[in-house]
């Protein structure tokens, strides 16, 4: 059985997007590593606690993740797959009690954005930021805690033995976070491969990245994302994340062999199959 480390604990929705893409793999359900941290899933690998991660990179509501690109250039971990998940909010407390029952709910800060609208109906109910959707659940079903509710997902509700009171309460119903697999043991398989991120620098001259992105669509390959970050200590220099869809892989392989001599530090993160 595959150790997968993911930030959070059990029942949080990165362990119900490492199910969705390990299951849809033909992989048994995977042991669930916890991690406090996102640095902390790769050192979990490296210390051989856990053979692989999954890592949420960007979510439809709230955009990316920009301290975890930056962990895909530090790490040499490729990604070997991703997966998208719908974020479906739920309330749920300790089984017998009615939404009128409750006077405080907790949850993390990202899930409280995400339904605020439905909680304006509840004026009565006090929302509690915590760290983690799941620990919310767990620390209500733990610890006994009547009148108090947790905002987390139907996994959380099922390993904790919480009742949902109302489900599906995110005000975005189109809310989906991707999540990349790290992964070093999965093969993928060449003739399938269709997406690559890749990170890179440019010289700091007019028209460097515009001319890069030009190639790209000269050889028909689709931007799925660009995302900038500083380089400390370098003014006005960045690295360039980058996605990219392709449907034929020597077409891909042209086009970096194209681009390749306008770019510096040139890092492939990933190259595997689309999960959209």
């Amino acid at each position: 059985m595959k150790r997968i480390a993911i930030q959070g604990i059990k029942g949080c929705f990165h362990e119900q997007a490492a199910r969705l893409f390990y299951e849809e793999h033909g992989h048994i359900v995977p042991d669930i590593v916890e991690c406090a941290t996102f640095d902390d899933l790769y050192k979990s690998m490296e210390a051989g606690e856990s053979d692989a991660a999954v890592m949420a990179i960007e979510n439809t509501v709230s955009g990316g993740l920009l301290p975890n690109f930056e962990l895909l250039r530090k790490y040499d971990r490729k990604i070997k797959g991703e997966v998208f998940l719908r974020i479906q909010q739920n309330l749920m407390a300790l089984p017998g009690q009615k939404i009128e029952d409750i006077k405080e709910v907790r949850t993390h800060y990202m899930a409280i954005n995400q339904t605020r609208e439905f909680f304006k109906n509840y004026p009565w109910i006090r929302l509690v930021e915590s760290e983690d959707t799941a620990k919310s659940a767990a620390d209500v079903a733990v610890q006994g805690l009547a009148g108090v509710g947790a905002v987390a997902s139907e996994l959380a509700a099922e390993l904790y033995g919480l009742e949902i009171l109302a489900g599906s309460i995110e005000t975005y119903k189109q809310n989906f976070t991707r999540f990349l697999v790290l992964d070093d043991s999965l093969e993928v398989d060449i003739s399938k491969v269709n997406k690559a991120s890749m990170c890179f620098t440019l010289s700091h001259s007019p028209g460097s990245l515009a001319h890069v992105l030009t190639i790209l669509s000269f050889y028909g390959m689709n931007l799925t994302r660009i995302q900038s970050l500083p380089i400390p200590g370098q003014e006005w220099q960045y690295f360039f994340y980058v996605d990219i869809k392709f449907e034929d892989y020597l077409r891909y392989e042209q086009a970096l062999a194209a681009v390749r001599p306008l770019m510096e530090d040139l890092n492939i993160l990933g190259e595997y199959i689309a999960a959209v």
